[in-house]
């Protein structure tokens, strides 16, 4: 499986972006798709998960400002990020399951590389 992310860039506080995923390869056989982010300096963290049944989780830091989606036709995973904080600043990475939708982020397997969000 392969992902693609893009989307990222510079916004002001309070602005809005749409991370974009691509997935390629066994791609049906994904049960989870998931965001994470790593702040500079910092562990990478948790931001959203869908499972292949559409079930939605998200961080506490995000809710009610994130909306994660997915459009199986085209194998899309996306990320509406809207009334951004500086505090959203991180690489956003994309990342693909078989059997997990955990917010740990070591127990996914498939990974984009990554694209940089900066919000001032």
């Amino acid at each position: 499986v392969q992902l693609v992310e893009s989307g990222g860039g510079s916004v002001e506080a309070g602005g809005s972006l749409r991370l974009s995923c691509a997935a390629s390869g066994y791609t049906y056989s994904m049960y989870c798709l998931g965001w994470f982010r790593q702040p500079p300096g910092k562990e990478r963290e948790f931001v959203s998960s869908i499972t292949n049944a559409g079930r939605t989780g998200y961080a506490d830091s995000v809710k009610g400002r994130f909306t994660i989606s997915k459009d199986n036709a085209k194998n899309q995973l996306y990320l509406q990020m809207n009334s951004l904080k500086p505090e959203d600043t991180a690489m956003y990475y994309c990342a693909a399951d078989v059997s997990t939708c955990s917010s740990n982020w070591q127990l996914y397997r498939f990974w984009g590389q990554g694209t940089q969000v900066t919000v001032s």
